[in-house]
C-alpha cells in the first residue's frame, strides 16, 4: 500500500496547479475545443447581415465559437461598449469593432486592448492599440463618389448637391464626405465657399468648384457637408424629406446618400413628391434595395465595400493572430458595369454583383 507523505501530497498539488495555470496559456477555448471570437457593429442593417455570413465562413474554417452582435439602437457606444466589456470578462480569444466613436471610445478601447487582441472593422480607431483595420480606404470611397456626380451621366455642368450621412461621428463618415467635397472642389481638405444659392436665397451653403453643396437645416444635423440622422436610421426619410422640401424645382440636382440605408431612403421619399425623375441619386454600399433601384435606373450608381471579406478577413486575422490584412479595395456597381471618368477601381454591372453577393451569403452553411 503506498503511503501518501504530507511533503508528497503538497508536491502533487503545486505540480497539478502548474498544470491548470499553463491551460489558458495554450489558447483559452470553450468546451467544443474551439476558440472564442466575438464581433459587434454600430448598428443593425443589411450590410452588417453580409458580415456576419462572411464571419460565419471563415468561422467553421477555423473551428471558431462566433457570437455576432448587432445593437438594436444604432450609432451608440454606450450600448456597444458593454458588449465588448462583457466578452473581455468571458475571455474571449479576440472581438472586432466596428468603432462607433473613436475619440469618445478612446479611452475603453485602449484599456480593452491591452487585455484582449481587438481589431477595428469598417471604422478605424488608431492609437488604441487595435491590431488592425479591416475595411476600405473611406476617403478614396468618397473621392470616388464626388468623381460619379462629377460624371457626364449626373451633374458633368455642376449644378445643386446635397449630401446625407448617418453620422459625422465616425471616421468612415467624416472621411467619405470629405472625400465627396474634396473631389468636386477639386482641392484637398477643401471647406468650401460659404453663402447662398445662386438662384434661391432661401438655401445657404457652399460652393465646391461647380457644385453647391446645401447646408443641413438645424432640424436635421448640422453644417459638416451633410444632412444626417445622428445615429437614428428610422429618421432617414425624414432628413431627406427636409431637404427635397428645401430644392424642389432646382435644376441639375443629385442627391449623395453615404450610408447603406441613406439611398433607399432617398429614393422613396424622392417617389412620394414627385421629384425622382428630376434628380440623380449616387449611393454608397450594396443595400439591395438600392442594387435594385439601380437595375431599374432610378440610382446611377454606388460604391460598394465589402462587408463578406469584412467578416471572413476578421475572424481569420483573429484565428490565426495575423494581423498584416491590406486595405480592402472598394468598388463602383452601375447598371452596365460601363466605365466612369476618373475611376480607376473596378466598376461591375449591377446584375452580376447582386448574383455574386447572394452566392456567397449562400454558400454560407446555417
Amino acid at each position: 500500500m503506498l503511503t501518501v507523505t504530507p511533503l508528497l501530497r503538497v508536491s502533487v498539488v503545486a505540480a497539478l496547479a502548474a498544470v491548470l495555470a499553463f491551460v489558458p496559456a495554450c489558447g483559452k477555448k470553450n468546451d467544443s475545443g474551439k476558440i472564442k471570437i466575438g464581433i459587434v457593429t454600430n448598428c443593425t442593417a443589411d450590410f452588417w447581415s453580409i458580415c456576419e455570413a462572411g464571419a460565419k465562413k471563415a468561422a467553421d474554417k477555423h473551428n471558431v465559437d462566433l457570437q455576432f452582435r448587432q445593437p438594436e439602437k444604432a450609432f451608440d457606444a454606450s450600448v456597444q461598449t458593454p458588449i465588448v466589456e462583457a466578452w473581455v470578462k468571458q475571455g474571449l480569444d479576440g472581438i472586432a469593432v466596428s468603432v462607433i466613436d473613436p475619440e469618445g471610445q478612446r479611452e475603453d478601447l485602449t484599456r480593452f486592448a491591452k487585455k484582449v487582441p481587438l481589431i477595428a472593422v469598417d471604422n478605424n480607431a488608431p492609437g488604441t492599440g487595435c491590431k488592425c483595420y479591416i475595411g476600405i480606404d473611406n476617403y478614396e470611397a468618397g473621392k470616388a463618389v464626388g468623381r460619379i456626380v462629377k460624371s457626364k451621366n449626373v451633374l458633368p455642368n455642376g449644378g445643386t448637391v446635397a449630401v446625407f450621412i448617418g453620422s459625422t461621428k465616425s471616421a468612415n463618415g467624416k472621411a467619405r464626405v470629405q472625400g465627396v467635397l474634396d473631389e468636386l472642389a477639386g482641392e484637398k481638405d477643401a471647406q468650401g465657399v460659404v453663402g447662398k444659392h445662386p438662384t434661391r436665397g432661401d438655401i445657404s451653403g457652399r460652393t465646391f468648384g461647380k457644385y453647391f453643396v446645401v447646408d443641413a437645416s438645424d432640424k436635421v444635423g448640422g453644417a459638416e457637408g451633410a444632412a444626417r440622422e445622428d445615429g437614428e436610421p428610422s429618421k432617414a426619410q425624414a432628413t431627406a424629406a427636409a431637404v427635397l422640401t428645401r430644392v424642389k424645382g432646382l435644376p441639375d440636382l443629385c442627391m449623395v446618400g453615404l450610408y447603406a440605408y441613406n439611398p433607399p431612403a432617398i429614393l422613396a421619399e424622392a417617389k412620394s413628391k414627385g421629384m425622382a425623375a428630376q434628380l440623380k441619386i449616387v449611393g454608397f454600399d450594396e443595400d439591395f434595395a438600392t442594387l435594385a433601384a439601380i437595375a431599374a435606373g432610378e440610382i446611377e450608381a454606388t460604391v460598394v465595400q465589402d462587408p463578406f471579406k469584412y467578416g471572413e478577413e476578421s475572424v481569420t486575422a483573429l484565428a490565426t493572430k495575423n494581423y498584416n490584412v491590406p486595405i480592402i479595395p472598394y468598388r463602383v456597381v452601375n447598371k452596365t458595369g460601363d466605365k466612369i471618368d476618373g475611376i480607376t477601381v473596378e466598376v461591375l454591372p449591377v446584375k452580376a454583383f447582386e448574383d455574386k453577393l447572394r452566392a456567397d451569403i449562400a454558400s454560407v452553411k446555417k
